[in-house]
């Protein structure tokens, strides 16, 4: 019995190696025979009939064609199932009623395809003419069963908390061979990762740990060589949050945390957070060191009389039972006048504006008077007068002095301005010469003085 096994497949390859060493040895007469395949692999189903296609051409004259098939079954050696000369069909009386072809053409159709069925099958064409020239090809042919709609079934079949257990779902079908399996979210194959591991022939998807991310449409896909099948999606139920707790109002003015309200306006907000299930809200009021529930549920509506502080803050509490977890988030209510609250949100956004204005005042006649400064510095303009005036000038500089010689009254003066002529005449007066100045020239004398003095001082050491 081992020695039969083992020259079962010596066989085989004793068969496809003299098929070979004939196209070789008739390579030069070759090109008179072509023997074609469609396919060198098909796969028939199961109880339905499979027709092997063959196709041959020759361009020489012949007398005699003769077609040969043969098969070779996985635990079988190679038997001779029919064979043609000409027109006339020789079958085994044993494969008579299951295979069957039609001569000169060479295709084989198989009846009814059994599991036993399946194996190689080989068509070999001889021609005779001139010569005798021979071609074979073979046909590798598999029998499976289609496969029916899967089936997912979930463990825990009742939903599960995040972080806090594992969801098995594993693929089934009734019938079907050699089923590969392919598991989908939302559509998209899935591949094993941090959160995902298949089993050995993927018909069991866990998830673990449970988490958020993992919620979705789930469905196998069962195929084989000869079918594709999709289960229905299934959505398993995952328990999680309260995430992004949040509290808002559809009156008042928010400005970060804090609302403000018109005196005699209901003080209303609503609480809101994703979570599955959904959470069960609260809300806490905190005054005067003291901390109280005052309602239950997503929404809070308060008369502004009842709140007496300048600002009192209200919590909503966000609970999820399946999850055990809990958020909370907090605002403060302030009441003011009516319509004060418009008037601060409007100052608000001039503020800016205002300041920016004032900055910008600021530098301008900041840089004015610095055009100015340097403009009209006085030592300078003084310098420049003095050089431009005659020496008659810096005489009438010396006679209201009342000193013949500038250096006695050199120092350090301030500048007064007389607004009236006679503060002008009551300095002339007490000159020696007696001479009277005229109001417009006494104007910058003394500036003049000082002025000049070094200048005549230079001279004099000149």
């Amino acid at each position: 019995m081992g020695q039969d096994a083992y020259m079962e497949p010596l066989s085989s390859t004793f068969y496809d190696l003299r098929c070979k060493i004939y196209v070789l040895l008739l390579a030069g007469v070759c090109s008179a025979l072509k023997l074609t395949v469609p396919s060198h692999m098909i796969h028939g189903i199961e109880g339905q009939p499979l027709q092997l296609s063959v196709a041959y051409h020759f361009n020489i004259m012949v007398s005699d064609i003769q077609i040969t098939w043969m098969f070779e079954g996985p635990s079988t050696q190679t038997i001779s199932l029919l064979m043609s000369v000409n027109q006339t069909v020789v079958s085994d009386l044993e494969y008579q009623h299951k295979f069957t072809f039609t001569p000169p053409n060479a295709s084989l159709l198989i009846k009814s395809l059994h599991f036993s069925d399946e194996g190689n099958y080989t068509v070999k064409i001889n021609i005779a003419g001139n010569g005798r020239i021979s071609a074979c090809e073979k046909i590798h042919v598999t029998v499976d069963v289609p496969v029916t709609k899967p089936v997912v079934h979930t463990e825990p079949s009742g939903g599960v908390a995040e972080y806090k257990g594992n969801i098995t779902l594993k693929c089934t079908v009734r019938n079907g061979t050699r089923v590969i399996y392919q598991w989908m979210k939302n559509g998209n194959p899935i591949e094993a990762s941090t959160n995902y591991s298949l089993s050995a022939n993927h018909d069991t998807l866990s998830i673990v740990p449970v988490v958020k991310e993992a919620i979705g449409n789930y469905s196998c896909l069962a195929t084989n060589s000869v079918s594709a099948m999709q289960s229905d999606m299934i959505m398993p139920t995952i328990y999680y949050g309260p995430y992004g707790l949040t509290v808002n109002s559809e009156k008042g003015q928010k400005i970060g945390k804090v609302f403000t309200f018109d005196k005699g306006e209901a003080v209303q907000f609503y609480c809101s957070a994703d979570s599955n299930p959904p959470n069960n809200y609260s809300w806490i009021r905190k005054a005067e060191n003291s901390t109280h529930v005052i309602t239950y549920g997503r929404y809070l509506e308060v008369a502004s009389e009842k709140v007496t502080q300048k600002a009192e803050e209200y919590r909503c509490s966000a609970y999820n039972n399946m999850t055990g977890k809990r958020d909370e988030m907090g605002v403060f209510v302030v009441i003011i006048p009516i319509g004060s609250a418009k008037m601060t949100q409007k100052g608000k956004y001039l503020s800016p504006l205002a300041i920016i204005t004032g900055i910008s005042l600021f530098v301008i006649v900041s840089m004015f008077l610095l055009l100015l400064w340097k403009r009209f510095q006085p030592h300078k303009v003084i310098k420049r007068k003095l050089q431009s005036r005659p020496e008659t000038d810096y005489r009438k500089a010396q006679s209201i002095s009342g000193h013949e010689n500038a250096l006695d009254d050199f120092g350090i003066y301030e500048f007064v301005a007389f607004p009236d002529p006679t503060g002008i005449s009551r300095v002339s007066s007490q000159s020696d010469s007696g001479s009277h100045v005229q109001c417009q020239d006494f104007h910058g004398t003394v500036y003049e003085i000082i002025g000049q003095i070094p200048e005549q001082h230079h001279d004099h050491q000149q």
